[in-house]
């Protein structure tokens, strides 16, 4: 299905199905429009020798110095090539995708001053499977993603490297093999292609797209973890989040509810505690906190996929062209900051629970370490061990980069976001949950085979796609391979999709 491109409506799962998906994109009749009436706006404001900044002036530091007519012609040019500062290993694909999409949408306003034919370009890249080389590492995202996009606006010059049917091919090649025309750069051209944090709010998109389907598998994995432990389900009851009034607890407590019903525990027909421990009894609170960052976090980056990052920002019908800093990625990576210790944070508690599981004084009958032979064999003990060490790693990331800031352009550029090291952390810190709440499943699977009572329908759905993958551990072998199968299965979210195909959606 083609995603219309018109300044509205970009939601972050539209962005996944372009930049992951590679579904097509169209730009609206209107928003061709808008663009070509801003740049006709431009041009006369050239023409007429008005001072605008990024267009007949430098940039930066170097924003006071004017250009003559004959600079204008070429200052784009170098001006890309000035920016296309990165370091290291390439984006992935689908993240320069979402990059793309994202500033297609911003064009779309039109009030960036470029013209068509360069949106027209990013839009034909797209559809044909053209995707500039763009390195990892070097925004600070302020003003924008500077360096990653200039790496993209290379291609606009037949500059550059980019993918084409899984080659890396030079620009031109990639541009020629996919019968796209080189549009060159003109005046602003260029500083509309690159003056916006749009890597790093595709990349926190997809991020957001994937850490809810994580908080949902946490949800199952913690419903797991209660049924083997035999928890007291009445924290549980909706009614009891609904008094406090948090959206995320009671999302989140219905989830659960939804996951054991059917089975002994919640049916009470299991013998359990008055009152039990916080990461059993709280766990609503805790993931439910994680869904509110996460719906927070959503809300500010879908604000700024369908608003006009860019500097400076035309109005066609005033006539009017303002310079000002909406290149400043702080509101995307504040937020991400949150998002990515709300993961941190709810694999702290799947460890803890992971924790109860191995403990005999804490298991409510389990074996400890869950193995029939301890002395000779140890079980599971040697998992917490592999998930410790990765919720220290989770930890050391969650440290907040929207507060690391460090002047830069000879003071000009003297508070920056830091965006760019928000999104690329956060995928480091998924990752890790990815692990740690594998193990946890690994090892409620283990401790409900060694039950003998039903399951609810959902906790049943989950053990049965686990089996699938990683055996009973019926006397000790080498752990590693299951622990990475697990990590990678929670990535696939094939527990997720049989668990939602049993008792419905978890949201």
């Amino acid at each position: 299905m083609t995603v219309i491109i018109d300044g509205s409506g970009l939601t972050i799962e539209k962005l996944v199905n372009v930049a992951r998906h590679n579904e097509k994109v169209k730009l609206h009749p209107d928003a061709l429009k808008r663009i070509k009436k801003c740049r006709g706006m431009l041009e006369k404001k050239i023409e007429a020798h008005e001072v605008m900044y990024g267009v007949n002036t430098g940039i930066g530091e170097f924003s006071e110095v004017v250009l003559t007519d004959k600079q204008v012609e070429e200052f784009q040019k170098y001006l890309v090539y000035n920016h296309a500062a990165g370091i290291g290993d390439p984006a992935p694909i689908e993240y320069v995708r979402g990059a793309m999409v994202a500033r297609i949408n911003v064009h779309a306003h039109g009030q960036s001053g470029c013209r068509p034919e360069i949106t027209e370009t990013l839009v034909e890249m797209l559809n044909k499977g053209v995707t500039p080389f763009v390195c990892q590492k070097g925004s600070v995202g302020a003003c924008g993603d500077l360096a990653p996009m200039s790496q993209i606006a290379l291609l606009m010059m037949g500059e550059g490297k980019a993918y084409y049917k899984s080659k890396l091919l030079e620009g031109k090649e990639a541009l020629d093999r996919a019968g796209i025309s080189i549009p060159g750069l003109m005046a602003r051209d260029g500083l509309a292609i690159i003056n916006g944090s749009n890597l790093l709010t595709a990349m926190s998109a997809i991020f957001l797209y994937d850490a809810n389907k994580w908080l949902k598998q946490a949800e199952i994995a913690a419903a797991m973890s209660l049924e083997a432990l035999k928890a007291n389900m009445r924290p549980y009851t909706v009614k009891l989040h609904k008094a406090r009034g948090f959206i995320g607890a009671v999302r989140s407590a219905k989830a659960i509810e939804k996951l054991v019903k059917g089975g002994d525990l919640k049916e009470g027909r299991i013998k359990c505690k008055i009152q039990d421990a916080y990461s059993m009894r709280s766990t609503p609170q805790v993931i439910g906190a994680a869904h509110d960052a996460l719906a927070y976090a959503r809300l500010q980056v879908e604000i700024e996929l369908n608003g006009v990052g860019d500097n400076p920002v035309f109005f066609p019908k005033e006539n009017l062209q303002v310079s000002g800093a909406n290149f400043q990625g702080t509101p995307v990576s504040l937020p991400m900051d949150m998002a990515g210790v709300a993961i941190t944070m709810v694999s702290v508690m799947s460890e803890r629970r992971m924790n109860r599981l191995n403990n005999p004084a804490l298991s409510v009958g389990l074996p400890a370490f869950l193995t029939k032979g301890a002395g000779m064999f140890s079980g599971l003990m040697l998992s917490q061990y592999t998930a410790d060490s990765l919720i220290v790693e989770q930890r050391m990331l969650s440290a907040p980069a929207s507060i690391q800031s460090i002047p830069a352009a000879a003071d000009q550029e003297d508070f920056v976001s830091m965006g760019m090291n928000t999104a690329i952390k956060n995928f480091q810190i998924l990752d890790n949950a990815y692990g740690v709440l594998g193990i946890e499943f690994m090892a409620a699977a283990q401790a409900l085979d060694l039950r003998d009572y039903k399951f609810g329908k959902g906790v049943t759905k989950s053990k049965e796609v686990i089996r699938k993958h990683v055996k009973f551990l019926d006397v000790d072998r080498p752990l590693y391979p299951d622990h990475t199968k697990m990590q990678e299965l929670v990535k696939s979210c094939e527990i997720l999709k049989e668990v939602e195909k049993a008792v419905g959606s978890l949201e």
